[in-house]
């Protein structure tokens, strides 16, 4: 139970600290509001590779599990429970996030303010369709897996792998933030679409399947084509 632990700690650090930056600090949307949530999710992935990376690999991501398993470095009796473990501390994350902003004095409109779902579309942030939101989130999954993938493999330099990991995801959220706000997770586009409601649920199944997809594809190359 050490490793699923560890998952649901994980990806509840991740989902209050990464979506907390742009729910809590009135960052917006501006270029460099857009950074400080990009380096926070960084971050928070880069700070939980160090705690948690020695008793389940940190995953804190289901798409990261299916591309390690794709990769054959896991057993399928374990994606299941790294999956749920995973789910429940996104939601878990969302809800702690969910309950501080509601102290807001003034007072929170989770329906108006959000929760740092992800989404697409005219009303969106930067107003990209559908097929870029599609594109970023593939590419984008493709690419973390791929510096994860390569970083912890038995010839990577694995004492730098979480810098190298939370770097990445820096860089994906820079260029991708304005499309749809980045996922790469679905765990983590889970938790905040439950509180968000409308939209963010109808378009949560992108922010599912795409990732995953991404990192099935990633953990194919590095099987047949980059083996330990």
């Amino acid at each position: 139970m050490k490793k699923y632990v560890a998952e649901f700690i994980g990806t509840a650090v991740l989902v209050l600290f990464g979506c907390g930056s742009a729910v809590l600090t009135g960052y917006g949307s501006a270029p460099i509001g857009m950074l400080a949530i990009a380096f926070a999710f960084g971050l928070a992935v880069t700070a939980m590779a160090y705690g948690i990376g020695h008793v389940s690999g940190c995953h804190i991501n289901p798409a990261v599990t299916l591309g390690v398993w794709a990769a054959g470095r896991l057993p399928t009796s374990e994606v299941p429970l790294y999956w749920i473990s995973q789910v429940l501390g996104g939601v878990a994350g969302a809800a702690i996030l969910y309950v501080i902003a509601s102290g807001k004095l003034a007072g929170f409109d989770v329906g108006t303010a959000g929760l740092g779902q992800n989404g697409w579309g005219a009303n969106y942030l930067g107003g990209y369709g559908i097929g870029a939101a599609i594109l970023a989130e593939l590419v984008g999954t493709f690419v973390f897996l791929v510096v994860i993938l390569g970083s912890t493999s038995k010839a990577g330099i694995t004492q730098a792998a979480g810098l190298a990991i939370g770097l990445s995801l820096v860089m994906i959220h820079i260029v991708f933030i304005p499309v749809t706000g980045v996922s790469v997770n679905p765990a983590r586009s889970i938790g905040p679409a439950l509180f968000a409601g409308g939209q963010a649920i109808a378009q949560l199944w992108l922010f599912i399947v795409v990732p995953l997809v991404g990192a099935f594809l990633a953990g194919l190359l590095f099987r047949h084509h980059f083996p330990d």
